[in-house]
């Protein structure tokens, strides 16, 4: 499964940086498609309980462990190129992707696989 998401230091951090690039990119994709403009309310209603992976390192990973378990995938791959973001900005994201976020979701994923009682 992939998924579009966006990593930062804070869950706060990764909103505010993530939502002029994601209206921009929103209303391009949009306009070609005939959507109407998208609002920064359905931009978070979609971080808090829709397909957007964005927040810190630690509510990235508990959103990707709970939909790994949820839907028994074997793998996730997180599209990080959403909108037109600062050079550097991704590559924090990606950072934190490879060096925080996926050694907890493994971390996540091993802990549920225990049996209780063990």
């Amino acid at each position: 499964m992939h998924s579009p998401g966006y990593i930062a230091d804070s869950d706060e951090q990764a909103m505010e940086e993530l939502w002029p690039a994601y209206e921009q990119m929103f209303g391009r994709i949009g306009r070609e498609r005939g959507w109407g403009p998208t609002t920064y309310e359905h931009f978070r209603a979609e971080v808090e309980q829709g397909a957007l992976y964005v927040g810190s390192p630690e509510t990235v990973a508990r959103k990707i462990a709970d939909t790994v378990s949820t839907l028994g995938i074997q793998r996730f791959d997180l599209k990080y190129s959403t909108g037109p973001l600062q050079h550097e900005k991704l590559m924090h994201a990606i950072e934190l992707y490879g060096t925080q976020v996926i050694p907890r979701v493994r971390e996540l994923l091993a802990d549920r696989l225990v049996p209780s009682g063990a």
